[in-house]
């Protein structure tokens, strides 16, 4: 006996990016703007002027990736049952990439799924983090290992919260540009190579690019079975780093940016990008003030960390790769000598 479910029908998950000035929202219907202090200490009443609502709750988390785990999830999700939120309220990420995948991932689970819309503060979370639907958390076995995808309804990139990011944050941000860049657009990569990103019309340009790079990709590979790994370029390293220095010795963006350097050698090693094209990535990196260094202690635990990422299986890592600039391959049969040899490399930096 057999039963079928036929559920073959497409469900609309279009949404609008607006890269300008704010302007004015209302909600009729009950809303909770997840936010950290540090934002809401620099941006909160400029939010308000443009924000109201039938009901608007501000909901507080702890600053940093170290706290993007269950016990703040507990947090915005206790908070949400408290003022009886139904499935008709409505989130609001007001922050980085930490705030923006936490809040994507409590409107996913909360009453098995409401609303929400990202109104991302940093560059990183500008021209990454904020659009295509991941949401997520950390826990003890890596980064972003437990989520959902979950698209925004909208997102609104103002560049005026741009004006108070620190010039870590801003290289952070860069790094996730550069990503998409060295992976599918050589002319973009070498606009990034001439561009001063301090003048702000260029920088607008910039993240325009970089959201509509993005887009096309996930457009073509919603939930990541295949195109749209690609832009874990860097990632597979970085994720290890991350979880190795407890997540508060880099930004996102600054150990992806190391792990860029890495994914590189190991294209040098198959023959997929020439000395010079990697010289290329790892000025424009310094150029933004990236690490493009780091110690690995122990090759063996490194490489063992690899298997706990998403896209791996059972017996082998898919390592995504840059073949030359502006193309990219997704490899999963690497030969761990290969691997070994590049992670060997930095285990002997002094």
């Amino acid at each position: 006996m057999q039963v079928n479910i036929p559920l073959k029908k497409v469900v609309d998950n279009s949404y609008d990016i607006s890269i300008d000035t704010l302007k004015k929202i209302h909600f009729d219907t009950k809303v909770a703007i997840i936010t950290n202090p540090k934002v809401a200490g620099l941006h909160l009443s400029y939010l308000l002027s443009f924000i109201s609502a039938k009901e608007l709750y501000i909901i507080t988390l702890s600053d940093g990736e170290e706290y993007k785990n269950q016990e703040s999830i507990d947090t915005i999700l206790e908070s949400l049952f408290n003022h009886r939120f139904n499935r008709k309220s409505m989130l609001i990420a007001f922050g980085g990439g930490v705030i923006g995948d936490m809040t994507g991932y409590a409107a996913s689970i909360y009453q098995r799924g409401i609303d929400f819309i990202q109104i991302p503060t940093t560059l990183l979370s500008q021209v990454d983090a904020s659009v295509g639907g991941k949401t997520g958390m950390n826990n003890a076995y890596g980064k972003n290992l437990i989520g959902a995808f979950h698209q925004p309804k909208a997102v609104f990139i103002d560049p005026y919260f741009l004006n108070t990011l620190a010039p870590r944050e801003f290289g952070a941000g860069v790094a996730e540009m550069l990503k998409m860049a060295i992976t599918f657009d050589k002319d973009f990569f070498e606009f990034l190579e001439d561009a001063d990103l301090n003048d702000k019309e260029l920088l607008a340009q910039a993240i325009k690019k970089a959201v509509e790079t993005k887009a096309s990709v996930v457009v073509k590979d919603e939930k990541e079975h295949g195109l749209r790994a690609a832009l874990n370029y860097g990632h597979t390293f970085a994720h290890v780093i991350e979880n190795e220095t407890n997540y508060k010795e880099f930004l996102h963006g600054e150990a992806v940016a190391i792990g860029m350097i890495m994914a590189n050698e190991v294209s040098l090693s198959l023959g997929l990008m020439s000395r010079d094209e990697i010289l290329r990535v790892k000025n424009i990196l310094q150029k933004y003030n990236l690490p493009t260094s780091y110690k690995i202690k122990n090759s063996n635990s490194f490489y063992d960390a690899f298997f706990l990422d998403k896209k791996s299986s059972d017996e082998s890592v898919t390592f995504i790769l840059a073949k030359a600039i502006g193309e990219v391959e997704i490899i999963n049969n690497v030969e761990p000598s290969v691997i070994m040899s590049v992670l060997d490399k930095f285990g002997d930096v002094k």
